[in-house]
């Protein structure tokens, strides 16, 4: 897959975190160790055996400890906003066949939803609302800060990651909830290595298996501000060592200049 304006992407993304970092000010969850989770939002999430799989696996290696899959649940819509899913109805845990009320939602966007300045700040609308009902049920919220495109997807815009960076750290501050800072992992993933595949070729849009685990990895720590490096798990060997230790890597140091945090 070919990266365009590279040189200058490199710009933007270590510029862009460099002044970030000091610019988020929630730094980790209450509690680090959340077994009940609802993940809201589109393909992104669902795409290659579903994010909130890979994400729970990791969580398990790490507790020493099965996590109850009823209580482990994803609901998404195919190029979906998130004003389109009736948080209402999914909040209701017994709705979803959970047995517990969950302790962590999260949030993830439409790509879509930084395209202007008036769909941005719909959504931040609509993340308000959200965001107050998960509270009135006792549950904390995190935000996913999407991907950019890439080639061949018509939009692809280096510009493009800092509307999004922009759009969900000012949601998150504003609503005082973390951000799982998935959007910048890629950008330094490809970074380092442009020739990387995060991106499904055939559209520049959906992540590929590597850019779902590199997503894992960035929600693994963020979660438990541990570091994912020497996680074992690799999608059941699918995902080869180089490739899992440079994600990991990617992971690790992302999360740590995100929240200006040390990982454990």
């Amino acid at each position: 897959m070919k990266r365009i304006l590279i040189s200058s992407l490199l710009i933007y993304i270590f510029i862009g975190n460099f002044l970030f970092a000091n610019d988020v000010v929630v730094k980790g969850l209450d509690n680090k160790s959340p077994e009940k989770l609802l993940y809201i939002g589109n393909s992104y999430l669902y795409y290659n055996d579903s994010l909130h799989n890979h994400v729970r696996r990791m969580l398990e290696e790490s507790y020493g400890k099965k996590i109850k899959t009823s209580n482990y649940k994803s609901v998404t819509i195919s190029g979906s906003r998130l004003s389109h899913h009736n948080i209402d109805y999914s909040l209701e845990h017994n709705n979803l066949g959970a047995d517990d009320p969950f302790e962590l939602v999260v949030l993830q966007g439409g790509s879509g939803e930084t395209n202007t300045a008036k769909e941005r700040k719909m959504f931040a609308s609509e993340i308000e609302v959200m965001i107050n009902k998960i509270h009135e049920v006792g549950a904390e919220a995190a935000l996913y800060m999407i991907h950019a495109y890439v080639e061949p997807h018509k939009d692809t815009n280096p510009k493009m990651i800092e509307d999004i960076k922009k759009m969900y750290i000012e949601a998150g501050n504003k609503n005082n909830i973390l951000v799982f800072p998935v959007g910048i992992a890629f950008e330094n993933a490809y970074a380092k290595r442009p020739d990387i595949k995060l991106h499904k070729y055939y559209d520049g849009s959906h992540p590929d298996i590597l850019g779902t685990y590199l997503a894992a990895c960035v929600l693994f720590s963020s979660i438990t501000n541990k570091s994912p490096i020497n996680i074992r798990y690799d999608y059941f060997g699918k995902i080869n060592s180089d490739d899992k230790l440079f994600l990991q890597n990617i992971a690790h140091k992302t999360v740590e200049d995100f929240f200006n945090i040390k990982l454990k």
